[in-house]
């Protein structure tokens, strides 16, 4: 691992490479419409052609329950791909969405922060057991380097009622995205960041945050490339656009997703 944090290696990737996140998502359907098994082969070989497509992004997002489906043999898939994405140099962000409490969370942290196969430059993390339920998760990120992402604003009906309830006058995710706001020192970018969802009207105002903002959504889910400029209050630079469905359409054939994607990397540039 290197020195510099995770905000930091983000920050350059975007320079060099293009403010955009590729999902992998193994679903079942996108593995029968590449003609692949719905099996652990199936998986493989999918997971393969998304990193010889991505290879030269700045960030790319397995989705762990698409791996997960599959018990060990398929958690096995995930540490290879993950250690491929990252010797080809792209940051890797696991989109693990955990959340507990005590050493459970502690292992957890271990497993997605710490020196385990699994172990990824940054991984999405929910809150809502309290956010200082995290706190394992957020030291042994910062003790090795890496990043999270803290859910806070999503796009999925059911969250509104827990997300957008009121506390003394702010909504909770804004609570959420306030208490990783003070996680992030002033100066060089920080490494704790937040989700919000490309397709919420009123997402809680990320402009102190002081870290990237996740923005999944985008494309086939929805979410417009042009809404993108200033969402949420987000400064030049903060804003990651999270693509996955909207670029694996285009599979399986390599040349067609890494076109695929180039494509929406230039929609986005000039607008996060």
């Amino acid at each position: 691992m290197t020195d510099s944090g995770f905000g930091e290696r983000l920050a350059v990737a975007r320079v060099r490479r293009g403010p955009l996140c590729l999902g992998i998502d193994p679903h079942p359907e996108l593995l029968r419409s590449w003609n692949l098994g719905v099996d652990v082969d199936g998986l493989s070989r999918f997971a393969d052609l998304c990193v010889t497509a991505f290879a030269g992004f700045a960030v790319v997002k397995p989705q762990v329950a698409f791996f997960e489906a599959y018990g060990s043999a398929g958690f096995a898939v995930l540490e290879r791909t993950i250690a491929a994405l990252r010797a080809s140099g792209v940051l890797v962000l696991a989109d693990a969405k955990r959340g507990d409490i005590g050493t459970t969370m502690a292992a957890y942290a271990t497993a997605w922060a710490g020196d385990s196969p699994l172990a990824a430059d940054a991984v999405t993390a929910s809150p809502y057991l309290g956010f200082g339920s995290l706190q394992p998760l957020l030291d042994t990120a910062r003790e090795n380097g890496r990043g999270v992402f803290v859910l806070a604003a999503t796009s999925n009906p059911e969250g509104a009622s827990v997300q957008r309830a009121d506390v003394a006058g702010r909504t909770v995710a804004q609570t959420v995205v306030d208490a990783a706001a003070e996680l992030n020192p002033p100066g060089a970018p920080g490494s704790v960041g937040v989700v919000v969802g490309a397709t919420l009207s009123d997402p809680p105002d990320v402009g102190a945050l002081n870290g990237p903002v996740l923005v999944p959504g985008v494309g086939a889910q929805g979410g417009r490339p042009e809404a993108l400029a200033g969402l949420a209050g987000a400064g030049p630079g903060q804003l990651l656009p999270a693509v996955s469905r909207e670029v694996l359409r285009s599979g399986p054939d390599v040349a067609a997703l890494r076109d695929a994607a180039e494509r929406m990397r230039d929609a986005v540039a000039y607008l996060t």
